[in-house]
């Protein structure tokens, strides 16, 4: 049985509030068309039921906060059908605590439902600036073949069991073929991450032109 896409699992704390200023949001709303685009990011009735996928979270300073408290603005839940997203779209995860399943939010809209996911990583890595959250096909389906990890299928998204799976992945995995890892119980789902959006946004199509090579 597929599960329903954009189902958020965790505990949230969300308190309405004003969006970010546009200018902060431009690098990743370039990126996030261009993931629209090429379909990584959108909506398709035959497709996940017919819900919208994919998203993409940016840090926030302080850049020196401690885990859990390490905030980053995302784009808001099932927002993947819009070809263009406004300041209104996103919304500043403030805190993240996988332990309880809790994240804490605030902006005009809710977070995407992988924001628990987006969390994890930048607490494991204090140099991530950017993650991306893209559904593929053909990169899910050759990710073993492309070298590049994949979480258990036995683990759902957007779960404090994702959140440990993660960090399990960061511990063992190679990441020799680029920061990009599968999501083997997220029908599709691909997650690429960098210390800029360039640096993610890159390595996620160089992976999905890797997969297309083998699809022909």
């Amino acid at each position: 049985m597929v599960e329903r896409e954009g189902v958020i699992k965790f505990q949230l704390e969300y308190e309405p509030g004003p969006p970010l200023a546009a200018e902060g949001l431009r690098e990743l709303n370039a990126w996030r068309r261009i993931l629209y685009l090429l379909q990584l990011i959108g909506q398709d009735p035959h497709r996940y039921d017919g819900f919208g996928f994919g998203n993409l979270s940016r840090r926030l300073p302080p850049l020196d906060a401690p885990e859990g408290r390490r905030p980053f603005v995302i784009s808001g839940t099932q927002t993947g059908s819009l070809p263009e997203l406004g300041p209104e779209h996103y919304t500043v995860v403030s805190g993240c605590d996988a332990g309880r399943n809790r994240v804490e939010a605030s902006g005009p809209v809710r977070p995407s439902s992988e924001a628990l996911t987006h969390g994890i990583l930048y607490d494991l890595d204090g140099e991530l600036r950017v993650v991306m959250h893209a559904h593929s096909p053909p990169l899910w389906r050759h990710a073993a073949a492309l070298g590049i990890p994949v979480t258990s299928a036995a683990v759902p998204y957007g779960t404090p069991e994702m959140a440990a799976e993660v960090r399990r992945l960061f511990g063992t995995a190679d990441f020799a073929a680029g920061p990009v890892f599968a999501m083997g119980g997220h029908e599709d789902g691909v997650v690429a991450f960098g210390r800029s959006a360039e640096e993610a946004g890159t390595a996620l199509l160089r992976q999905l032109a890797r997969a297309l090579a083998l699809d022909r």
